[in-house]
């Protein structure tokens, strides 16, 4: 059974780079009509050598229709407003006075349409003194916190290896336009929703977060090591490496019974999950002296049969070849008109006993213009009118 729960939803992406589309991919996903609306000459920076032949770009911006309008120019304004008259969702990721100049910012399209729920993401809020400065997730993952607790001990800060605040302001953007639209069936109006990318990795620093707030402690760097918690950390086996997490006293008990340690258990210097913090390098050369004496997947063998959690450190080619990966159906096919076949992402999300509708390609750069605009009712000669005023 297909499922597409979001397909009375009508939803303008004017959204670019990585934030913005992970909102939007979320409706897309799930059957919501997302017109993606992008200028006539635009710079193809964000799909190098076409939507066609950028893969990030395919997986990004599948499940669209694309439009091109030149805001600027009052023919292209004027079809936009038409849109947003029959629009339910506006998604958006300018800087906060951009929109205002262009005449597109919520209070100017909610005199329009009062159910819009219009949805900005920017790099540091819509106002306060960062709010014009250009954002991007490295410096999001700077100023919020990230890069000072990751990587190893006493070397420079390290970046995450993927954008976690973009991706994480596109969830929280879709979780507010969401819940707006639950509040518009029983109010009739819609909302202004904002997120940004500084809100979004403050908010995921999470514990770290709070020791800082409560214990008034600052979190360090440390490495591949939980930071309150040992043994729970990366640890050498015989012919690679694998994750062990023995958090709380009985788990600890366990894993020493795995590794054929007893004397570890009656260590006063690991009696508890304090001690074994504060002793966690003496704890895991212990460890480690132990672990390397067998395969990695004899000890996750061994360790998952006694309730230790374990797991191998995956390559992504082997991400998607392992078992529960595959089991789970985390891709989905995709036929693609000059690539043909090809995989992107499914939704991390599953409703039980139905599936996602069919997934159809990202759009090349206004490939469905004519069909857009004869939607809303213009006829070949009020099409080609706007051509020539450069308004599409």
């Amino acid at each position: 059974m297909i499922y597409a729960p979001l397909d009375r939803f009508i939803v303008l992406d004017l959204t670019r780079v990585r934030s913005g589309p992970a909102a939007v991919r979320q409706f897309a996903d799930w059957g919501a009509d997302v017109i993606k609306i992008e200028e006539p000459a635009q710079a193809k920076d964000d799909k190098p050598g076409g939507a066609a032949k950028f893969s990030d770009y395919q997986n990004t911006h599948r499940n669209k229709r694309s439009l091109t309008l030149n805001l600027k120019q009052p023919d292209g304004l004027a079809v936009f407003m038409e849109l947003v008259k029959r629009a339910d969702v506006l998604v958006e990721n300018y800087r906060p006075s951009v929109k205002t100049k262009l005449g597109i910012d919520y209070a100017s399209l909610a005199k329009i349409n009062p159910r819009l729920v219009y949805a900005s993401i920017s790099g540091f809020g819509q106002d306060g003194p960062y709010a014009d400065r250009p954002g991007l997730d490295q410096i999001a993952q700077g100023l919020g916190g990230l890069m000072s607790v990751t990587g190893d001990a006493d070397r420079q800060p390290m970046r995450a290896g993927i954008p976690v605040a973009d991706l994480s302001a596109g969830l929280f953007a879709a979780i507010g336009i969401l819940t707006a639209l639950l509040e518009r069936e029983r109010s009739g109006q819609g909302r202004w929703v904002q997120t940004s990318l500084l809100q979004a990795q403050v908010w995921m620093m999470d514990f770290q977060a709070t020791r800082w707030l409560i214990d008034r402690e600052v979190p360090a760097q440390s490495g591949n090591d939980h930071p309150t918690s040992s043994p729970t950390g990366v640890y050498p086996t015989a012919d690679g490496y694998i994750n062990i997490a023995a958090m709380g006293s009985s788990m600890f008990a366990r894993l020493c019974d795995v590794l054929e340690m007893p004397a570890l258990k009656e260590d006063a210097r690991f009696g508890s999950a304090g001690l074994r913090v504060e002793h966690r390098a003496e704890l895991n050369r212990e460890i480690v002296a132990r672990t390397l004496t067998r395969g990695s997947a004899d000890w996750i063998e061994r360790l998952n049969n006694a309730g230790v959690p374990c797991g191998p450190i995956l390559s992504m080619d082997a991400v998607f070849d392992n078992e529960q990966v595959r089991h789970l159906g985390m891709t989905r096919p995709v036929s693609h008109p000059e690539r043909g076949s090809i995989d992107i992402m499914a939704p991390a999300v599953i409703f039980d006993g139905v599936q996602p509708p069919p997934v159809s390609p990202a759009p090349e750069t206004g490939g469905h213009t004519d069909e857009i605009l004869g939607w809303l009712g213009l006829d070949e000669a009020a099409r080609q009118r706007l051509r020539a005023t450069g308004g599409v």
